[in-house]
């Protein structure tokens, strides 16, 4: 087993056996510290791997079985880490746990900002993307400035469950920067898409840009387990129209209250 390296790359194949996953995160760690990741970031890059080299190991070929997962790690131009994990085995979960409806799917979704599952007949490949404004700097690089700490995420966020669904509202502004804690709340309330979410902005602030971003992730996450995002925003009301200018109105049902 041996590290495929080249400039910005790293790749590796090895045995699907999950006693070999130490040794998987700790080589690709070391490549995300080559590549200047922070550790923040690094941690959750590696728990979202860990979690698809995992379920290829134990799904894929089931106990026992023989066969390899193959992890490749790419940086690329735009500043984003891209990482592929492919199994060449025939899942053998139950339908719950072999959909998007798995645990295993929130896990990766809170911890990465994009999650694609391709599975074939031949095999699966799990595409895990860390955005660019995720990345922190790694050990060597300068402290922030004091006099500009990062902003916590925007509160209140009210999660309220319902009965087989769940009800997010959102109160006050939810700036750009916030789009990440805000897409992972909802998800996390929704399960990774796998519970029916409904998203009351009736009280959203003018500030929305990050709610609006973080919506379109929630509503892809929850058609791919077969619902649909529902979203109580006021016919005339700021949060409508930013739905609307930025598409996500395409992706979501939106009712004016109820």
């Amino acid at each position: 087993m041996t590290d495929q390296l080249a400039d910005h790359h790293w790749g590796v194949e090895f045995p699907a056996l999950a006693e070999e996953l130490s040794a998987i995160r700790a080589r690709l760690d070391a490549w995300l510290v080559r590549e200047g990741l922070g550790e923040d970031d690094r941690y959750d890059l590696l728990l979202a791997v860990n979690e698809a080299a995992s379920n290829a190991i134990e799904h894929a070929y089931g106990q026992g079985g023989r066969g390899t997962v193959h992890i490749e790690a790419e940086a690329r131009p735009d500043g984003a880490i891209r990482v592929t994990v492919t199994d060449h085995g025939a899942w053998r979960v139950p339908r719950p746990a072999l959909s998007t409806r798995g645990r295993g799917l929130l896990l990766m979704r809170e911890n990465v900002d994009e999650v694609l599952v391709d599975r074939q007949p031949d095999g699966t490949t799990v595409t895990l993307v860390l955005a660019p404004s995720r990345r922190s700097s790694g050990a060597t690089a300068l402290p922030p400035p004091p006099a500009a700490p990062p902003q916590p995420p925007p509160e209140p966020v009210v999660v309220t469950s319902r009965d087989g669904w769940v009800e997010v509202t959102v109160l006050g502004d939810v700036p750009s920067h916030a789009a990440p804690a805000i897409r992972r709340r909802i998800l996390t309330a929704a399960r990774g898409g796998t519970v029916p979410v409904v998203v009351d902005l009736r009280a959203l602030g003018s500030r929305n840009e990050g709610l609006i971003r973080g919506l379109r992730a929630v509503a892809e996450a929850a058609a791919a387990a077969g619902n649909r995002l529902v979203v109580r925003a006021p016919e005339d009301g700021h949060a409508r129209r930013a739905l609307v200018a930025a598409g996500v109105d395409q992706v979501i049902d939106m009712v004016p209250h109820g």
